[in-house]
């Protein structure tokens, strides 16, 4: 996520999927904080709500939502 926030800055869309630990937590926190955009997976869908979780904690989370509603967020977001 790093690599892309640094190349596209404030047009970055972050995706945090089902995960343990806080790296991708971190790097939702920095998109959000440059102007980009941050969807987390809900709790009801994942596997493992770790990172998601510690994620919306920080604040890195714009949007909260189940997998099969993600694809037409990002869908969103690219066209706005």
């Amino acid at each position: 996520m790093a690599s892309v926030l640094s190349q596209y800055g404030a047009n970055t869309i972050g995706v945090l999927l089902t995960g343990m630990g806080a790296d991708g937590a971190d790097a939702m926190v920095k998109i959000r904080e440059a102007g980009g955009r941050t969807i987390a997976e809900s709790e009801e869908t994942t596997v493992v709500f770790g990172m998601p979780k510690e994620a919306i904690r920080r604040g890195g989370a714009e949007f909260v939502l189940p997998s099969y509603e993600i694809g037409e967020k990002i869908v969103e977001l690219v066209q706005s």
